[in-house]
């Protein structure tokens, strides 16, 4: 009778434990671009990406399956801890290699659609810059750069990013805090101009 009605995520996380295979497609179809877009920012490798989000809902239909999904929070916020756990796995992994690349041709994160009508003086150096503070960021350590990443790249509320690294809303808030602090001093130290002039 409420067919109209869109179920929200337990609901479908309910049918595909009840045994909906169309739940769990819908789920993924309904999140995969804020989970895929959260592990190439920080990875920074599209081939990479694609392998930890598949290792991510690999891992997601497993535990839902166990039943160790409890509607304590969002589904999304959820597979997003998930993901950002196999990350961290796969980065402890890598350690004795270096885990911060600087080659941009991998992707872009800001070669968009909106951005092509720029000249391209200007979208040199709105390139620069962004490469610039990307780099940055990669300097710094690693809750702090887990913050500006949530909070400037995905959009996510304190709380959310809060929920997601398991820690209170206050350290949430440190951490971006100190983040800032530590940029503004990097920013100096590498005397860089992030405006266009």
């Amino acid at each position: 009778m409420f067919s109209k009605e869109p179920l929200n995520d337990n609901m479908l996380v309910q049918q595909f434990m009840d045994g909906s295979q169309s739940a769990i497609e819908e789920l993924v179809n309904r999140h995969k671009n804020r989970v895929y877009t959260y592990i190439v920012l920080i990875v920074k490798n599209n081939q990479l990406a694609e392998d930890i989000f598949q290792d991510t809902f690999i891992k997601v239909i497993r535990s839902l399956k166990l039943g160790k999904y409890t509607e304590n929070g969002k589904f999304v916020s959820w597979v997003l801890r998930i993901a950002h756990n196999l990350i961290i796995d796969h980065f402890r992994k890598e350690k004795l290699l270096s885990t911060t690349s600087n080659d941009d041709s991998e992707f872009d994160l800001f070669n968009s659609q909106k951005f092509s009508d720029e000249n391209i003086e200007d979208r040199l150096v709105y390139d620069q810059i962004t490469a610039d503070v990307r780099k940055l960021v990669d300097e710094l350590p690693d809750d702090q750069k887990q913050v500006i990443v949530m909070r400037h790249y995905m959009g996510l509320s304190f709380k959310e990013i809060a929920d997601q690294t398991d820690v209170s809303i206050n350290t949430a808030l440190g951490r971006m805090r100190y983040a800032l602090i530590n940029l503004r001093k990097l920013i100096e130290k590498n005397n860089l101009q992030l405006t266009k002039i």
